[in-house]
């Protein structure tokens, strides 16, 4: 079965068509800067882009960058805060005329990795992370998500959010060195195992690929590993989430 996955960064929207029972893309990825400022005007318009580009017409799986419950957004995180309260599941059927789940994007690159990746098989309370523009996360017991898991925003001394103080923009911001950095993400894991003790990490986003500079730098109280399906987990996610839509489809 293959479903549209599109997955909405901060600083770029990607959408690819997914094989969601191998987990794997079956198109080339197709990348739009994410509208500045992000509202939701002028994102809808570039997802309409995205389905047109692909012909596509059937249901489509969308991840956003903030907490979404039923579809509708309940924080801007990183876009504009006209975000807020707004329904981008309704806003994005309507402009595209297609059926469409939207989930957190860190929700849908877990799903992904849980399913395809690092996390399959994988069993008790496990936390995938997303490093980049902020730090994502994903919780999962037994394989089941626990949605809108928003670890990034713990509050954490004069930087308000901690990921404003280890998120790998900051680290590039900042031109820090993997270790100082490396100590900086090893507090932030610290401070998450303080207070849900999971059994597993999962690190994933694009400051995973640096998985090998900084990971003498962590205490590893738990087990940390780092995740498989990497840049394309969140349109495989997204995908994914959408499955239960596709199967009705082909029921009518």
């Amino acid at each position: 079965m293959e479903i549209l996955g599109i997955d909405i960064g901060a600083s770029g929207m990607k959408g690819a068509i997914v094989d969601i029972e191998k987990g794997v893309l079956m198109t080339e990825r197709f990348r739009i800067e994410t509208p500045r400022p992000a509202t939701p005007e002028a994102m809808k318009a570039v997802i309409k882009e995205i389905v047109d580009h692909f012909g596509w017409k059937g249901p489509v799986g969308c991840g956003l960058p903030t907490v979404v419950k039923n579809g509708v957004a309940i924080t801007k995180s990183n876009l504009h805060k006209k975000w807020v309260n707004e329904n981008a599941q309704a806003l994005f059927e309507k402009e595209t005329g297609l059926p469409f789940i939207v989930i957190n994007d860190a929700d849908a690159a877990g799903i992904a990795e849980m399913n395809f990746g690092a996390g399959k098989g994988k069993k008790g309370f496990v936390l995938t992370i997303t490093i980049g523009t902020g730090l994502g996360s994903g919780a999962f017991y037994n394989g089941e998500l626990l949605p809108n898991f928003e670890l990034g925003q713990m509050y954490y001394k004069k930087h308000k959010n901690i990921e404003n103080y280890a998120a790998n923009s900051v680290r590039k911001l900042k031109n820090l060195s993997f270790k100082k950095w490396g100590k900086r993400f090893n507090k932030f894991l610290n401070h998450v195992d303080l207070i849900l003790c999971p059994d597993l990490f999962i690190l994933g986003g694009g400051g995973s690929k640096y998985f090998d500079e900084f990971e003498k730098y962590l205490d590893r109280k738990v087990p940390t590993i780092k995740a498989e399906t990497l840049n394309e987990a969140g349109i495989i996610g997204a995908a994914y989430a959408a499955r239960k839509l596709a199967t009705e489809a082909l029921k009518k």
